[in-house]
């Protein structure tokens, strides 16, 4: 596979049906977003020891490749069918790691703040990407007809980066930072 193509040199790119959008069109600017969720989960595995953790980040970031897939092909596309959709399944999936890895933790009773580990913090920042992928989908779903699926998947994943950053404080035996009004 060639790395260059010079097909975007002029601000458009194609989607998989083929068909040409401006690089800043809501499509492409929603799976971007994703694109750069799933760098910075990259970053979070290449500093977790916790073989559980590093392997349920990967299938993470296996869906997210589906995800942005899935964006990238509109329902109508000829190509369609060819393109792994994301599920009510998947959402299940991540509302059961959120259950197990809750579990293992103290009751939230106060805002925390993003930190503590190297590991937290950076799952902290995904959760933040996420957020604004789920933003960038909205605005998307404002424009074009899509399922809501994605929207669920990806409001169900920040609450989980939520949660696995903490679980990562937990592992590494770091307290959660608490929110303190007008600074500590």
């Amino acid at each position: 596979m060639k790395i260059y193509t010079r097909q975007g040199d002029q601000g458009r790119t194609g989607l998989f049906d083929g068909t040409r959008v401006s690089k800043d069109h809501w499509r492409i600017e929603t799976y971007g977003t994703v694109d750069e969720l799933n760098s910075v989960l990259g970053l979070a595995i290449a500093t977790c020891a916790e073989p559980a953790l590093r392997t349920l980040l990967l299938k993470i970031q296996h869906q997210l490749f589906d995800l942005g897939a899935d964006l990238a092909t509109p329902a109508d596309s000829p190509n369609a069918h060819r393109v792994r959709r994301i599920a009510p399944a998947d959402t299940e999936f991540l509302e059961k790691q959120i259950d197990l890895a809750d579990a293992r933790l103290t009751p939230l009773r106060e805002f925390v703040l993003p930190g503590g580990t190297m590991l937290a913090a950076q799952l902290h920042v995904a959760r933040t990407v996420c957020r604004r992928a789920e933003r960038r989908l909205v605005t998307l779903m404002q424009h074009e007809k899509l399922d809501l699926q994605p929207l669920i998947y990806l409001n169900r994943l920040s609450d989980m980066l939520f949660i696995l950053a903490r679980l990562a404080n937990h592992l590494e035996n770091k307290m959660d930072i608490p929110w303190q009004p007008g600074g500590a």
